[in-house]
């Protein structure tokens, strides 16, 4: 028999001011597990270049401002600033502008995410702009934190030149009502995953999903420069089968759902107990995504496309059974350990990510061939 659970389910409705990927620097935390996310942003750079170039310049006099939605704690977020204002600077001086306008950046994530880890990260501000543009220990921008959802207002009308949002869109605002109500239809009895559900349980996150996006749209037009644009990315999938999610699906539907179920076998948990834990992400399809952009009609579609960013897990020694198990549990620990933790408590937290580890090290060459992510890409600009 399972034991009495005097730990609390989290009200989906309030995710935001729990979800989190996990802070700090241990070895599960988001700072050690984001070297596949890291990679996959430096495969797009092309395609992020491409739409900073068709953002409008103001005169240097005017202040450029950034925004990276779904910064996270790691020190890609910072990466990918350096390299949106060193381009936007080089826009400058092909004008034959002396000097480039003065640059803010704006890490933006839910209150939960560890700003505390993040911002040990900054280097400092100053020196030349030389010095800024050819190393890493200076900044040319002044940074700060803004925490809140993205799919609410977060900054002052016509106030961001550039808006930045990768590995985050995927990420629902909560788990629909309907999926975790068991006299509902779309009741995910037995899983904590849509991948493989019944199609009822997966339009249920589609809808979701939309209606989140449509609420991200919504903000930004508000908030964006006239002439500014924003470069897009989330997790995707190619299948048109609203229940297929793609790499997502291998990732959450596969080891990690084995994972509960033992803890069920084993009476640890219950099943209602399992049953009432949903992992809040849904990879759209490329046509998911065009009909929120296009229902909305602030903005202009540069380019929209589905993009092939490779495996999440990052391994020194491939052949190694027991790395390739590690990383896995610690990918998904990283990403979504914060919300089992509060589901779970911190013991049976690490029963279930042992039980992953074990799991996915028995297939491991298996996992490494077939777990492979896409991306949804959108560059978008606001319609004049």
């Amino acid at each position: 028999m399972a034991p009495a659970e005097d730990n609390v389910v989290v009200p989906h409705k309030k995710l935001e001011k729990l979800l989190s990927m996990k802070g700090g620097k241990g070895e599960a935390s988001y700072v050690n597990n984001s070297q596949a996310q890291a990679q996959h942003a430096r495969s797009m750079l092309h395609l992020l270049k491409d739409t900073l170039d068709v953002v409008q310049l103001n005169s240097p006099e005017t202040p450029f401002a950034v925004a990276d939605l779904g910064c996270s704690c790691g020190s890609n977020t910072l990466f990918i600033v350096d390299v949106i204002i060193k381009h936007m600077i080089k826009r400058y001086e092909a004008l034959g502008y002396d000097e480039p306008p003065e640059f803010s950046a704006f890490f933006s994530d839910l209150p939960s995410n560890d700003f505390n880890t993040l911002f040990q990260l900054l280097p400092p501000y100053g020196g030349s702009m030389e010095e800024c543009l050819a190393s890493d220990s200076h900044r040319s921008y002044f940074a700060a934190g803004v925490p809140g959802s993205f799919y609410r207002r977060l900054f002052p009308a016509r106030s961001v030149d550039f808006f930045y949002s990768a590995f985050s869109l995927h990420w629902l605002s909560q788990v629909p009502d309907a999926v975790v109500d068991n006299r509902s239809a779309a009741y995910n009895k037995g899983r904590i995953f849509i991948h493989g559900a019944s199609e009822i349980t997966a339009d249920a996150y589609r809808k979701q999903f939309q209606t989140d996006l449509a609420g991200f749209l919504r903000s930004r037009s508000l908030e964006m420069k006239r002439g500014g644009s924003m470069f897009l990315a989330c997790l995707g999938k190619t299948s048109l089968d609203p229940t297929d999610q793609g790499g997502a699906g291998l990732l959450f539907g596969a080891d990690f759902q084995d994972a509960w179920d033992d803890l069920v076998r084993e009476g640890l948990i219950t099943s209602e107990k399992r049953d009432k834990f949903n992992i809040p992400v849904y990879a759209p399809s490329l046509q998911d995504f065009k009909e929120v952009v296009e229902a909305d009609g602030s903005f202009v579609i540069n380019k929209l496309e589905v993009f092939k960013g490779g495996s999440p897990l990052v391994v020194n020694h491939p052949d190694d059974a027991a790395e390739v198990g590690r990383a896995l549990a610690n990918s998904c620990r990283s990403i979504s350990g914060v919300l089992v933790d509060a589901h779970l408590g911190d013991q049976l937290s690490e029963e279930l990510f042992s039980r992953v580890q074990r799991r996915a090290t028995s297939h491991a060459k298996d996992i490494l061939e077939h777990l492979q992510f896409f991306h949804i890409i959108a560059s978008l600009s606001l319609a004049i």
